[in-house]
């Protein structure tokens, strides 16, 4: 099976970490994986989105134009993504940052305060993290576990205070996920 997804958002928002991760993930749980990264000039504060295709066979084409899965950070990445993801497709919001609805009626919405569990946890910059757990959730594109190993061995095993918040942002973004899950 092959799943496509965009994470978009702005600079700084650790959006090409969430599709890395996915990605590295994916390869480690033995499919075969594209990682396409975009960025505006301006780094920090600009465009940022990577597209991800995961799956368990050979992939003849990195891009996606209708992708299964979009997970939108910011309002202009909303209006941006929405049309292009195909019909039944599920859509994550970070309604934290995105006060707007969704208009297509044809597609499943999973609306995630990102920024606000993260600030309650005691770290914005963990924001990306809970919409992570959302997507592992609701895609099952990747393990859970899998993800957890991969973020250990980035972080070099010695930040294990950050690590374990992740666990509790990922853990919270998947558990809200469910509730909202639209399968």
């Amino acid at each position: 099976m092959t799943k496509e997804s965009i994470f978009a958002g702005f600079g700084g928002q650790g959006v090409l970490m969430m599709g890395y991760v996915a990605a590295v993930s994916a390869m480690r749980d033995g499919k075969h994986v594209t990682y396409i990264p975009s960025y505006g000039a301006e780094v920090r504060g600009g465009t940022a989105n990577c597209t991800v295709v995961i799956s368990d066979k050979e992939i003849y084409s990195p891009v996606s134009s209708r992708p299964d899965y979009i997970v939108v950070m910011n309002k202009p990445s909303l209006f941006k993504y929405e049309p292009v993801l195909k019909e039944g497709g599920i859509l994550f919001v970070n309604s934290s940052l995105i006060d707007s609805s969704p208009t297509r009626t044809d597609i499943n919405i999973v609306k995630i305060p990102a920024n606000d569990i993260a600030k309650n946890l005691g770290n914005s910059k963990i924001a990306n993290m809970v919409m992570l757990g959302a997507y592992v959730e609701v895609s099952r594109a990747v393990s859970p576990e899998t993800i957890m190993g991969i973020l250990n061995e980035s972080a070099g095993g010695t930040k294990t205070e950050m690590m374990a918040l992740n666990r509790e942002a990922i853990n919270l973004g998947a558990s809200l996920a469910a509730k909202e899950n639209p399968a």
